[in-house]
């Protein structure tokens, strides 16, 4: 449960919209169903998504996406949830604006104040550190709009209310191993000390007669 604190007494809470012969159920922080109401023997009931993160524009949260959710042709049913100012905490409006998409429309008193939905005040002191820092960069002309952009991603990256995309996990285990590795007596005691622990590897091997074969090379 990542956010505004306020948005978490919602967790645990599930509402209901009916439409048709579908009743859409929303639970904050869990997921989206949708249940068929009808006495089909093939009748629909499965998930239109699961809690995967935040939807923010201009260092707002606007929305919530429900992600990963059951089979739908060649990809998997998603859902975006937009908060908006209400009377009462309900479920308004269901749409498919595209196949397997869904967007859900949540009414709920707890984003009426304008900023209950500031990105800002979520983050730790560290990360707000770093957001103040690329801030003084941007108006020194530092760096970019784009670079700026950028940095405001990792930020909401590192919070965990975005995902990191797969390329950016890969980049960020690239480095790391780049770092670790820096030096050449840091290899070599990195190298020695994993030969050390594959020559236990084969003792044990060895001690209980299982096959190993072995890389010729260096």
């Amino acid at each position: 449960v990542l956010g505004p604190a306020h948005l978490f007494r919602l967790a645990g809470k599930c509402f209901s919209f009916v439409e048709s012969t579908y009743k859409y159920e929303f639970c904050p922080f869990h997921n989206v169903t949708q249940h068929e109401q009808t006495f089909r023997w093939n009748a629909y009931s499965g998930i239109l998504g699961i809690w995967h993160e935040w939807e923010i524009e201009n260092n707002t949260f606007v929305g919530m996406w429900m992600r990963e959710g059951d089979s739908c042709e060649t990809k998997s049913r998603q859902t975006k949830v937009h908060l908006v100012c209400g009377k009462s905490n309900k479920l308004a409006y269901v749409s498919e604006p595209s196949t397997c998409v869904y967007s859900l429309t949540f009414e709920t008193p707890l984003v009426c104040h304008p900023h209950s939905l500031l990105v800002y005040p979520t983050l730790t002191e560290a990360l707000q550190r770093k957001w103040d820092e690329s801030e003084q960069l941007l108006y020194d002309e530092l760096i970019t709009d784009q670079g700026y952009k950028k940095i405001l991603k990792e930020i909401f990256e590192e919070a965990g209310l975005l995902k990191a995309t797969e390329e950016m996990e890969v980049e960020k285990q690239n480095k790391k191993i780049s770092l670790e590795f820096e030096t050449v007596e840091k290899c070599s005691k990195e190298y020695k000390q994993l030969s050390e622990e594959i020559k236990k590897l084969q003792g044990l091997l060895s001690q209980y007669g299982i096959a190993y074969k072995g890389n010729s090379g260096e």
